[in-house]
């Protein structure tokens, strides 16, 4: 069985096997409206009632892609869809639930150096070198990188390794971090089950890093600004060019997921910046990895495409 020992997975959103299109989506919400599809499955249970027709047409997405095989009864989910420029919430399903973090952990452990920095009042120091481990960590997703701000942040705590990391975390911002937990280093075959957090801790951290609320933001979001290969924005059909894209991916044989922003332009010259977070969790590893991760990928970005479709009729984006 293959493990990954990176984020990784091969867009292919042109497989009519893996790929949702607006036209079958817009007929799957018909069919429901007669009675078609009934009852939402468990996976896609709605803990907020969200303002907008957003959520609905979501849950309605979800239901399809269970119904084409694309999402197992089996896998359990959480979605989070926050607009900065109305300041409130847009999509909130399974949020609160803990799920694994994978390498979505890696901008939480970045922070929590940076929270070390801050306090420190000098003994830690954010040089060219722990820069370059960041970028190694997060914008190539590199374990061992990963694991060596672990061990940073914990030399100047009680030497308990990860735990140090959710210890400054969570008594430097414990109104963001509720769900997070941090207790393993990654291993080598890259398999990583046991770091926690839910889909609200991830709006919660963006929100704040987005609104400079957290100690080096600006240089946070570059680091997470770094090309790398996401699934909320490449791949996905409605996307155009000039979106600004701050993300995080995490990937294991049981967890396929992203977290980030999204800044579009729209025709006024505005921005219309918004959070979408992705998680899609089985309880055992997946047989065929490559397989599994590519299509939950996919599911991902059609999730992503119908959202960008709804920023773009509310904020005529590009």
């Amino acid at each position: 069985m293959y493990e990954p020992t990176h984020d990784s997975d091969q867009p292919d959103l042109f497989n009519h096997q893996v790929f949702l299109t607006r036209r079958r989506f817009l007929e799957a919400l018909a069919a429901t409206s007669a009675g078609l599809l009934c009852g939402a499955p468990s996976f896609a249970r709605a803990d907020y009632v969200a303002s907008s027709g957003l959520q609905r047409q979501v849950l309605e997405l979800l239901r399809l892609m269970q119904a084409e095989d694309l999402l197992a009864p089996g896998e359990r989910t959480a979605w989070s869809v926050y607009d900065f420029n109305a300041g409130k919430q847009l999509v909130s399903i399974n949020a609160d639930a803990p799920r694994q973090a994978a390498s979505m952990i890696k901008p939480f452990v970045a922070q929590a150096y940076f929270f070390e920095v801050k306090s420190s009042r000098g003994r830690v120091r954010y040089t060219e070198d722990v820069r370059e481990t960041m970028e190694r960590s997060i914008q190539h997703s590199n374990n061992l990188a990963t694991n060596k701000l672990m061990d940073l942040v914990s030399l100047h705590q009680s030497g308990r390794g990860p735990r140090d990391v959710e210890t400054v975390l969570r008594s430097n911002a414990p109104a963001v971090f509720q769900q997070t937990r941090v207790v393993e280093r990654i291993p080598a075959n890259g398999r990583t089950f046991n770091n926690l957090a839910s889909a609200s801790d991830y709006t919660r951290f963006l929100i704040s890093l987005w609104q400079d609320r957290l100690p080096y933001s600006s240089e946070l979001k570059a680091l997470m600004s770094l090309p790398n290969r996401d699934r909320i924005c490449q791949g996905v059909d409605a996307m155009p060019p000039g979106v600004r894209v701050y993300d995080k991916t995490g990937s294991t044989s049981q967890l396929c997921g992203d977290m980030g922003i999204i800044d579009a332009p729209s025709y006024y010259g505005r921005r219309a910046p918004y959070i979408f977070v992705g998680i899609i969790e089985r309880p055992t590893s997946a047989s065929n990895y490559r397989t599994w991760i590519t299509r939950r990928s996919n599911a991902i970005r059609a999730v992503s495409n119908l959202v960008y479709l709804d920023m773009k009729s509310r904020y005529r984006l590009a």
